[in-house]
């Protein structure tokens, strides 16, 4: 199995958290709600797997490149 690292594609706060520790997901399926510059941003799955890592959760403040999710593939 494969460890895709899901990360933060721009600073901002982390708005909700749509996924937890267990869950499968498909390609494009929403993880989290990232709020950056007023906007909110999907940030979805880049592959189909299982959740094994949520390092984030809601009003959470975020960099840059942070990571915010792992799954494994």
């Amino acid at each position: 199995m494969a460890r895709e690292i899901v990360a933060s594609p721009m600073p901002g706060i982390i708005k909700s958290v749509d996924v937890a520790v267990g869950d499968k997901v498909n390609e494009g399926d929403t993880l989290c709600i990232l709020e950056a510059m007023k906007m909110e941003n999907p940030i979805v799955a880049p592959a189909s797997g299982k959740i094994s890592e949520v390092n984030v959760s809601s009003g959470q403040s975020v960099k840059r490149g942070d990571m915010l999710i792992a799954i494994e593939t």
